[in-house]
């Protein structure tokens, strides 16, 4: 997750259409790693996922049990597999192989919290039965998966006795999804390699990143309306900032059977939601369930919160903070993904896409009801121009329906990287694995370590155009990819490091 950092470069990259087939002997290094590795690889795998490192806020990261015991299972990996180890406190260094010049690989081992009531086996438990093909658990593809296969990778370049000139240095980073400031502080007394690769995002090569923002909005907590028709009692949903919002509920006093149906009228007409309606005498809970996914892209998961609101919309609501909070987001936010009802804050980049806008965390808090609004923006606004389109309209608003309410925005930057070395190679590489033809750098929503790290981008581990699963209640992997994720990155960094 992706908070403050300077927006480096504002040109797209170009680079020619045509490939180069590996060498001999990346192809040979891959298919080894294939053929020797393919179950050891997810017997790793299975062991890093069953230890929970989701961050601990009391914790600091280098004190975190949980974490110290992932370390020193990565201690214990890289002594069986022959390479060096190094523990910095929130960042460890594996290393294999000799040489001033160096290649890295960076990854993280924390992950994202979860939701265990929603996984039909623990989270921390490798499922490979309940979907056959498929590896669940939380951090599959975010970012235990790309550890493993880097391990297995390096291991199956060094049987080959591959000639290197350069070291590989694969870099695990305690802390990713929680806070940056420690891997930023390792980074000022540790030199980086001279060029890395990032496996935390999809192919074929990310060059380019939206910026991560916030915008809280709160509705002032006042009573509930007296006597009379039906009172908005409360409306809440979501679980953290960086995931959509899978649930939401609302309650409502003094429900007439008619606004029940016309409320379930209007959620049936919405696509992949779900809803329970339950009644207690005159006050109706109605639970509202869609589909979670990163929320760096939206489109892959179905927002509850906003649908919520979309089906409450049946009739206007006032006198309480849920009220208002409902008016706001069907209001400004609508079921849309790109902040198009937010006065004149959408906007749009050729190489990098839209800004998306998503509503993600609504709950009650010190100063009122606040709903979080993760943002992803790509260049062509300065984040000072963006804030201010948002605080009009916003002011707009509250002005005829909630003058109590606040707005609050913390906005990041885009980032963009136009000249790393090593991008035709990871083209190549990935264009001769998939069949893929004219493959090109891409732009994504999410932010990764590679914005600290000189001369680094992305390479996997998700395919382009599929599901990322990363975050959601439904983290996997298939078996398939896993395998593919080894061939490519062993053909990589042979090419890289020889």
């Amino acid at each position: 997750m992706l908070k403050k950092l300077a927006l480096l470069t504002v040109t797209p990259l170009l680079f020619a259409a045509a490939h180069a087939t590996p060498s001999d002997a990346a192809l040979a290094a891959a298919r080894h790693a294939r053929g020797a590795y393919q179950d050891q690889v997810v017997d790793t795998l299975a062991r890093m996922v069953a230890i929970n490192t989701v961050a601990d806020p009391a914790v600091p990261c280098e004190r975190n049990a949980q974490h110290i015991a992932f370390k020193q299972l990565l201690r214990d990996e890289a002594q069986r597999l022959g390479f060096d180890f190094d523990d910095a406190g929130c960042v460890v260094v594996i290393g294999y192989g000799k040489g001033t010049e160096r290649v890295g690989v960076v990854t993280h081992g924390d992950v994202q919290p979860v939701d265990p009531s929603k996984w039909r086996r623990s989270p921390f438990t490798l499922d490979s039965t309940s979907e056959p093909g498929l590896l669940l658990g939380r951090g599959t593809e975010d970012d235990k998966g790309p550890i493993a296969t880097a391990l297995y990778a390096m291991k199956a370049i060094s049987d080959r006795k591959v000639a290197l000139n350069k070291r590989i240095e694969l870099y695990v980073y305690m802390a990713e999804e929680s806070d940056w400031a420690p891997l930023e502080a390792f980074l000022k007394t540790h030199t980086p390699p001279q060029l890395s690769i990032t496996l935390d995002a999809e192919y074929p090569v990310v060059t380019a990143e939206k910026g991560w923002g916030l915008v809280t909005v709160t509705m002032p907590a006042q009573p509930a309306a007296g006597q009379g028709g039906p009172v908005l009692a409360s409306f809440t949903g979501g679980f953290f900032n960086s995931q959509i919002p899978e649930d939401a509920q609302a309650v409502i006093d003094r429900a007439p059977p008619a606004l029940e149906e016309r409320i379930r009228a209007r959620a049936a007409g919405q696509k992949g939601m779900r809803y329970a309606f339950a009644r207690t005498g005159e006050r109706l809970t109605i639970k509202a369930k869609g589909v979670s996914a990163h929320s760096s892209k939206p489109e892959d998961g179905v927002n509850a919160i906003a649908m919520l609101a979309d089906a409450l919309s049946v009739q206007p609501w006032q006198g309480t903070s849920a009220a208002a909070m409902v008016s706001f987001v069907n209001d400004l936010l609508g079921t849309g993904l790109y902040g198009e009802k937010f006065g004149g804050a959408a906007y749009r980049d050729a190489f990098m896409g839209p800004m998306t806008v998503a509503p993600v965390v609504l709950k009650p808090g010190d100063k009122g009801l606040a709903l979080a609004i993760n943002l992803r923006r790509p260049r062509g606004k300065t984040g000072a121009q963006l804030e201010r389109e948002f605080r009009t309209a916003f002011d707009g608003w509250k002005a005829g329906h909630a003058p109590g309410a606040t707005l609050a925005a913390e906005i990041g930057e885009p980032w963009l990287r136009e000249d790393a070395p090593q991008v035709p190679v990871l083209l190549d590489v990935f264009s001769h694995y998939t069949g893929v033809k004219h493959a090109k750098p891409v732009a994504i929503g999410g932010g990764t370590n590679s914005r600290l790290f000189a001369n680094a981008v992305s390479f996997g581990p998700g395919m382009p155009g599929a599901v990322y699963t990363g975050h959601s209640e439904h983290e996997y992997i298939s078996r398939k990819q896993l395998l593919l994720n080894l061939e490519m990155y062993t053909a990589v960094l042979v090419e890289l490091a020889k």
